[in-house]
């Protein structure tokens, strides 16, 4: 029994958690309230709520699962630019050649984008 209380609120609070992060790497990415949509596949009238604090992301949705990417790759970007704003800002709004010639920004609306950023990101931190 005591482990089942126990649980809920960990999974409260891992909720509580990520959504926090999104909201935050969202504002550091400049994204708007439509951005972040897109990317979580959330409507506006939800992403609204979720800045607003009475929204949380679930576990096992797929808004769960992007909202993890986005964080991941905002920690990668952020690694790579050495924790620069602007830089960070200028790489993802600038065409990427690796990236296809493709914007970042553009390309996290869809999955297969926001995998593959990511993927781009995790491959350029691996060199060293």
């Amino acid at each position: 029994m005591k482990q089942r209380t126990k649980a809920i609120p960990a999974v409260s609070a891992k909720r509580k958690v990520l959504t926090k992060a999104v909201v935050n790497t969202a504002d550091r990415l400049n994204f708007t309230k439509n951005k972040l949509s897109k990317v979580l596949g959330l409507s506006p009238a939800t992403v609204t709520r979720l800045y607003a604090s009475s929204y949380e992301l679930s576990p096992g949705k797929k808004e769960w699962d992007f909202g993890v990417l986005l964080v991941r790759l905002f920690r990668s970007l952020d690694a790579l630019v050495g924790g620069s704003h602007e830089d960070a800002l200028a790489w993802m709004n600038s065409e990427n050649k690796g990236l296809a010639g493709q914007k970042p920004i553009d390309l996290v609306e869809t999955t297969e984008g926001l995998v593959s950023v990511v993927h781009y990101l995790d491959t350029c931190r691996g060199i060293v």
